[in-house]
Order: C-alpha cells, then structure tokens, then sequence
C-alpha cells in the first residue's frame, strides 16, 4: 500500500501510547511528536524519513525507531549523575559545526580538536548516552578539566579489535565495534603512535562518522585516492557524520588532507 504521513502517524500513534506521554502532529513540518506530559521534554520524528525507512525495512525499521525513542525518553525524565559513574564519562568527536547548547539552551562541555572535529563528552547509559552540559560539571562539584582527564583516561581502555584490507599495496586498517565510540579511538595517542611506528609509509587518519576509525598506511600517490573516496563513501552513509576528510598524522598532530587528482594531497600548512 502507499504509505502516506497520515497513516504513519497512525502508526506511531500506537506504538506509543503510554499515560505518561502525549503525542502531536505538525502538518506544516510534517513531524510527529512524542513528549513527556509533565516536563514536556520530547522528541520529533520525520514523518517523510520514516516512511523511507519503512519502506526499506518494514516493521523492523518501526521497531528499532520505537526503541530508540523510547530510550530517549528515559534518559530525559531520569535525573543522571557523574559521581559514581566515572567510568562510564567517555570523550566523542563530533564535526565543527555540531551544537555547542542543547535544544534547551545548556552549554555543552566541548574543545575544538582539528579545523573539521571537535570533543564533546558523554555519560554513558548502556543503550545510549548523554551530552554532558556545563551545569551539571558545576552541579555535581566537577571541572571542565577534571571531566577531560577521567574521559580522556577512559578512551585508552576502550578495545582496539581491528580489520585490515590491503589495496593497490596501501594497508587499511578499520575499527568499528559499534560501541559509539568508534571514532573516539582518535584521540587514544598511544593507539596513534602505534599505529605510526608499524607504518610503511605516511599514516592517514579517517573519522568519516561516528562509528568508525580508519587508519591508511599510504605507499603510494593511489592510496590516497583510494582513501578519499573510502572515506567521503563513509562519510555520506554514516548515521552520526563527521568528516569526509581524512588526516595525515604526523609528529603527535592532525592535518585534513585534501585529495586532488593524480597529485600528492595538500594540507593545511601547505596551502
């Protein structure tokens, strides 16, 4: 049958019926609405994205958006701490040009890492997570700097199972262990400096989205075509995107590379 956003709201409408939750539909924005009745605190869902969805997947793909939204439901209506949960604090690279504030005005914690990413900083819970903001570092008798350094301790001991793909005698090597924080790894620089020692050639960095690190042991002028077009392919498939360019790592520094064809790539300093 044709799937039209009157019957996907209908749809939605079902699957969340809870007392505790009330549900809207904006015609004009085409969006459904899910919100806690008391804080009215919520979630909208692109009715037009979903369809999509549905119409590739089926019901799996209402299945995995209900338990998405219900899990974002939660975590806003649950009241979350960092003592105690200090393991669990963990940095995630995000683009340039991600929010610096949530939708209700809260400045999240964040530095600048290359011209292209930045580090946010996240309380894990399990399925999902939360953006830490900077009042609830004040609130909880924190710093900005002590949050980094527990984050940034907990990053290096986040395992580093890799896959490697060998093409036109350039090494690829991958780390997608769909935690959420597969582009995160970047920032362990013990891992990099690995990586770098056991290099042929120059090393190449790619964080495309957030579920994926990529590393390129480049040999020759091919491997870095062959990485640039790896990673925009990443970049424009990834649900959380970050960058579609890659880095050369070099003396403890990130440079964005930019692949021009049939010439050795520029940096930044090049420029």
């Amino acid at each position: 049958m044709k799937m039209t956003s009157i019957k996907m709201k209908k749809m939605l409408e079902a699957r969340f019926q809870r007392e505790e939750w009330k549900t809207s539909f904006n015609r004009d924005k085409d969006t459904f609405r899910v919100e806690w009745k008391d804080s009215k605190q919520g979630v909208n869902i692109s009715l037009p994205g979903t369809i999509s969805k549905w119409e590739e997947r089926g019901e799996e793909a209402l299945n995995d958006l209900e338990e998405h939204i219900s899990e974002a439901l939660r975590i806003m209506n649950e009241e979350q701490h960092l003592v105690g949960k200090e393991k669990h604090i963990v940095p995630v690279i995000r683009a340039a040009s991600f929010p610096t504030e949530t939708k209700d005005g809260k400045e999240l914690v964040y530095e600048d890492h290359t011209a292209e990413t930045r580090i946010y900083y996240a309380l894990d819970l399990g399925k999902s997570y939360r953006l830490i903001d900077k009042s609830m570092v004040t609130e909880e008798g924190w710093t900005e700097d002590r949050l980094k350094e527990v984050a940034k301790f907990n990053v290096r001991a986040l395992p580093t199972t890799m896959k490697q793909d060998v093409v036109a005698g350039n090494t690829f090597t991958f780390i997608s262990t769909n935690d959420g924080y597969d582009s995160s790894r970047i920032l362990n620089d013990a891992l990099l400096e690995e990586m770098k020692a056991n290099s042929e050639g120059e090393l190449a960095v790619a964080v495309p989205h957030s579920d994926v690190l990529i590393f390129a042991d480049i040999t020759n002028a091919s491997g870095y075509d062959i990485l640039a077009q790896m990673t925009f392919k990443f970049f424009a498939e990834g649900r959380v995107p970050v960058t579609s360019l890659p880095f050369l790592y070099d003396q403890k520094e990130l440079e964005p590379i930019f692949v021009l064809a049939q010439k050795k790539p520029t940096t930044e300093n090049d420029e």
